[in-house]
């Protein structure tokens, strides 16, 4: 079974901040945002324990969360990071594209990493990550430095959820035509 230090439940803390949160702003009336699951088909099944021992990825997920805000559709990944510098190959191709037909459609997409080390979390909306997607190909490294990243995009928990995450999306709204 997967461990707390395990690769398989590696971001739990961070994603039960976020679905409390989520929780949050769903009884405030806020918001209604939802963790999408990772489809997989099960190979082996332990009955004696309840748990599945081997399976596999049906197909690549989309993102990690789905849902509306105030009328506006959102869908967000939310990524770990251990060191000040964020890979870029932590965002797959089908993410990316996932997002940018969303925002197409008029939704707002964007990113929440964690930054471990620092306890920190950064709101990064797509067109930031996108701007850093597409340096890559003028020869910048396939990463993103911590001290590259906007001051006024950085989230800090309060009682024990993300209460704040939606001024980084209002600041994104803000700036959307109408």
């Amino acid at each position: 079974m997967a461990t707390w230090n395990s690769r398989g439940l590696r971001g739990s803390t961070f994603e039960d901040l976020i679905n409390n949160t989520n929780e949050y702003y769903r009884k405030k009336g806020l918001a209604l945002v939802q963790k999408i699951p990772t489809p997989i088909t099960p190979l082996h099944f332990d009955s004696s324990r309840k748990i599945i021992t081997e399976a596999y990825f049906e197909k690549d997920s989309t993102v990690d969360y789905i849902g509306v805000v105030q009328s506006v559709p959102v869908c967000f990944d939310a990524k770990e990071c251990k060191t000040d510098t964020f890979s870029l190959q932590n965002i797959h191709e089908h993410q990316f594209k996932f997002m940018e037909e969303f925002e197409k459609q008029g939704g707002v997409s964007f990113l929440l990493i964690h930054f471990t080390m620092r306890n920190d979390i950064y709101y990064m909306p797509f067109a930031d990550l996108k701007y850093f997607i597409d340096r890559v190909s003028e020869g910048h490294p396939k990463n993103i430095k911590y001290m590259e990243l906007e001051d006024e995009y950085f989230i800090k928990p309060s009682g024990g959820a993300l209460v704040n995450y939606l001024a980084g999306l209002s600041l994104d709204l803000q700036s959307r035509p109408e």
